[in-house]
């Protein structure tokens, strides 16, 4: 089934309505008409069969046939906050992948080893969408603004699981999904964290752990770890 998006206000009662860009992919590349059946997520955990009733004035209205909630989601809430990449590319493929692999939000670092100064968070939103979308959840992933490590750091939710893969090995090896629901874990950028960055993260709140002895690039570190925590937590 094809999956479309829309936005929470544009659901009321059994109806629901498809407009802007998404109405222009449904109707145009995708060449959708009435009676037609297809899948609507609104990103936040939503998702409803419908079928396509008529389409007016650039809007697609549908008759919600079914609805679930959370429907390909994993039950712990993955918070992955990342060094910003020189590549713009690869830090693409992070977003991508970590929205389909089940990641809730990411947030762009800055840290003393970061060599851009600005994030692309419009281009990487619709990056997750477009995953979110492929992919089947029903959660989109929310891209936030660009932090410095220390202010990121200051307000990591305490009640989370709060961990930092550090790049020499240190720390318990990360295998399986952790305890709590909410979890929190900072990647460094190329070339690591510095000690005093891992220091201040320990003395946050935050839990050293150790992806093994391998030397591994930002994006397939952040990777690694969001398959390790989400993945074994669907097979529950």
């Amino acid at each position: 089934m094809d999956y479309f998006y829309t936005l929470p206000e544009q659901i009321q009662g059994d109806t629901l309505s498809i407009t802007g860009a998404e109405f222009s992919h449904l109707t145009h590349v995708m060449r959708k008409k009435p009676g037609d059946i297809i899948g609507v997520v609104d990103g936040t955990g939503n998702s409803y069969v419908v079928t396509i009733k008529e389409i007016v004035h650039r809007a697609a209205m549908c008759a919600i046939q079914s609805h679930a909630i959370r429907p390909g989601e994993p039950v712990a809430r993955l918070h992955l906050a990342v060094g910003i990449l020189k590549n713009s590319s690869r830090f693409d493929y992070l977003v991508e992948k970590a929205t389909e692999i089940g990641v809730e939000t990411i947030t762009p670092l800055l840290t003393e080893r970061t060599i851009p100064r600005h994030a692309k968070t419009d281009r990487w939103q619709k990056i997750a969408l477009a995953a979110m979308k492929q992919s089947g959840r029903s959660v989109l992933p929310r891209l936030a603004e660009l932090a410095s490590l220390p202010d990121f750091l200051a307000g990591a939710p305490p009640d989370a699981l709060r961990l930092i893969p550090h790049s020499n090995g240190k720390g318990a090896p990360l295998s399986g999904t952790p305890a709590g629901n909410q979890v929190v874990v900072c990647i460094g950028p190329e070339g690591g964290f510095t000690e005093e960055e891992i220091d201040l993260a320990t003395a946050s709140g935050f839990t050293t752990v150790s992806l093994g002895p391998l030397r591994l690039r930002t994006e397939t570190a952040a990777l690694v770890v969001a398959a390790r925590i989400l993945v074994n937590d669907w097979a529950k």
